[in-house]
């Protein structure tokens, strides 16, 4: 997916090299793509003609595209608060879709339950081990399309820590085969307060996540109690990194900030990351000078009524006065 030097955002928040890798541009429009693959060709290679996952909406348009792809039965597991929009994405695959009251721990800990009972590719459970390699690719990617170096910084959202942990991973592999120098990149985590066990254990200096009750409307990482927490919290304090969390005002503004400046319309999560690197920057954690790479990791059309509050447009007669009385022409 691309990297896009950030220019316009960049000058905004004060930082001369900031780039924004956009996995909107996934086949179903989210990181996910890239986990998903790893762990449905691996489903198949053991033989399971069924694959599923617990979600909160992205994973599950992803596990039903795959299947429908690859002739697959799919079953998608999601909380029934999950987005419209998330629901449509991967109904349109035609998987079994059920929504389940409660939390997407909820969720979780049903099909952890399920992989006992049925004979099924469960892709974020019984597969994860092979899910969890697939993200290492965006750390690989991003140092090829940097002139094969790590940046200085990255910025990365956080629901169970996998993703994060594994950018990192990547980079490092990398410079174990030579290809890049020593990474000394400072890796920051983001999250959303109404869901930030990950952020709160760092501000304490604890390596142990406390499970919280997710209250955001960042729902694609509102996992309270997140299943790489402690080596997420692991990367950011060894790489000389931190943690930051943002309000779903802050969010709403970071969706809209990285629209208005870039021509990037990312979901929630993109918001937070925004708007986290925008108080690092503020706060001195982030430097002017420092290469610096942020992960937008979905995109907006799926969580669109966030934004529904924030619309503002002109209804006019069909007359050039009237055009000019919104625009400001005088008289």
């Amino acid at each position: 997916t691309p990297l896009i030097k950030a220019e316009n955002l960049g000058h905004k928040l004060g930082l001369d090299r900031l780039y924004i890798k956009n996995d909107c541009l996934n086949p179903t429009y989210s990181f996910k793509d890239r986990v998903v693959s790893v762990a449905a060709t691996k489903a198949q290679e053991f033989g399971f003609d069924t694959i599923a996952c617990a979600s909160t909406g992205n994973l599950a348009a992803s596990v039903a595209a795959h299947a429908a792809k690859a002739n697959m039965k799919a079953y998608v597991f999601v909380p029934a608060s999950v987005e419209p929009g998330k629901l449509v994405g991967a109904a349109i695959y035609n998987p079994v879709l059920i929504k389940v009251e409660g939390s997407y721990d909820d969720v979780n800990r049903l099909c952890a339950k399920l992989t006992q009972r049925y004979n099924w590719g469960f892709i974020n459970i019984n597969l994860r081990s092979y899910y969890a390699e697939g993200s290492k690719t965006l750390g690989y990617e991003i140092a090829e399309q940097l002139g094969w170096r790590a940046p200085d910084c990255v910025v990365a959202p956080a629901a169970s820590g996998l993703l994060f942990t594994r950018i990192w991973k990547g980079l490092d592999e990398l410079s174990m085969l030579g290809l890049i120098e020593p990474v000394n990149t400072h890796m920051y985590v983001t999250q959303a307060t109404g869901s930030s066990p990950i952020i709160n254990a760092f501000q304490a200096g604890s390596l142990h996540v406390h499970p919280v009750e997710p209250n955001t409307i960042v729902k694609s990482i509102a996992i309270g109690n997140p299943a790489d927490g402690y080596y997420a919290l692991r990367v950011a304090r060894q790489s000389g990194g931190g943690a930051c969390a943002v309000t779903d005002k802050e969010a709403i503004a970071g969706v809209k900030l990285l629209a208005q400046t870039e021509g990037i319309f990312a979901e929630a999560a993109g918001g937070v990351v925004i708007a986290a690197l925008q108080k690092m920057v503020a706060s001195g954690l982030i430097k002017r000078n420092e290469l610096t790479v942020a992960f937008i990791t979905g995109a907006g059309p799926r969580t669109q009524e966030i934004l529904s509050d924030t619309v503002q447009s002109f209804t006019v007669q069909p007359a050039i006065e009237a055009v000019e009385k919104v625009i400001g022409v005088p008289a």
